[in-house]
């Protein structure tokens, strides 16, 4: 009987928060507390619009060796661990898969993401990518994957290895219970004992962003209001100020 771990899984209040401020702005700001990129490069986004924030579930894959996972399909499913990921599935999850950049293994398939989206998932990267992408995408699901194929997941060059252990997807350590913050811009990933100050630093930010977006709308210049100047601090402080005691 195969046994896997599942992760810690961080407040519900952080991970909105997070949710709210975006890939961008989580990116520039983890930045500035020493993580270089956090960016999950090559998965982009194919549900444009879906913004999502959840804790990671990660699955590795590596390269396929035939004596070591079964060739067919439908063998031995409970031996297959692309399926005891998605066992752990509570609501809000986001399931991360370093796929090895693989363009040839449909990681998932319809049934599986079904299954996925009825224990509560959100989303799923995928450094590689799925199959039936179109109707994975009629789920409801945030999907970033590199693309789709008509290939099962092991069929040709990979096979699934490990459940919620450090991966590399897209170049990028997924720590599992990493909060990931996923839209249009693509997937980032907040290290977990940096999400509070995170989100310290980009509530502030998102702050005065929309007194500049308020401003820039109005004509504002733009050296002015972006990023703000010391000369436009004090205005923008009493515009807060005000906001803040109008209960906004």
């Amino acid at each position: 009987m195969i046994e896997t771990h599942d992760i810690v899984r961080p407040p519900g209040e952080l991970v909105a928060g997070l949710r709210a401020i975006g890939s961008a702005t989580a990116s520039s700001e983890l930045n500035r507390l020493g993580v270089r990129s956090a960016h999950i490069r090559g998965p982009v986004s194919h549900t444009p619009g879906v913004c999502v924030a959840g804790p990671a579930l990660t699955l590795q894959f590596m390269p396929k060796r035939e004596d070591l996972y079964p060739v067919d399909e439908y063998a031995e499913p409970e031996k297959q661990l692309h399926r005891h990921v998605l066992y752990h599935t509570q609501p809000g999850d986001i399931v991360v898969v370093d796929a090895r950049g693989d363009m040839s293994s449909g990681v998932f398939g319809e049934m599986m993401m079904l299954y996925f989206k009825s224990r509560g998932g959100l989303g799923v990267v995928v450094d590689g990518c799925v199959r039936d992408l179109g109707k994975v995408r009629e789920l409801g699901l945030g999907v970033w994957v590199r693309g789709a194929t008509p290939n099962f997941h092991s069929q040709t060059g990979i096979f699934p290895t490990a459940v919620n252990v450090p991966v590399a997807c897209g170049d990028t350590v997924v720590m599992p219970g990493d909060i990931i913050v996923a839209d249009d811009d693509g997937a980032v990933v907040v290290p977990i004992k940096l999400a509070p100050a995170l989100l310290a630093e980009a509530s502030l930010h998102a702050e005065w962003e929309e007194f500049s977006r308020l401003r820039l709308s109005q004509g504002g210049d733009l050296r002015a209001y972006y990023p703000l100047s010391k000369e436009a601090t004090p205005e923008y402080e009493r515009w807060r100020d005000a906001r803040r005691g109008a209960g906004a």
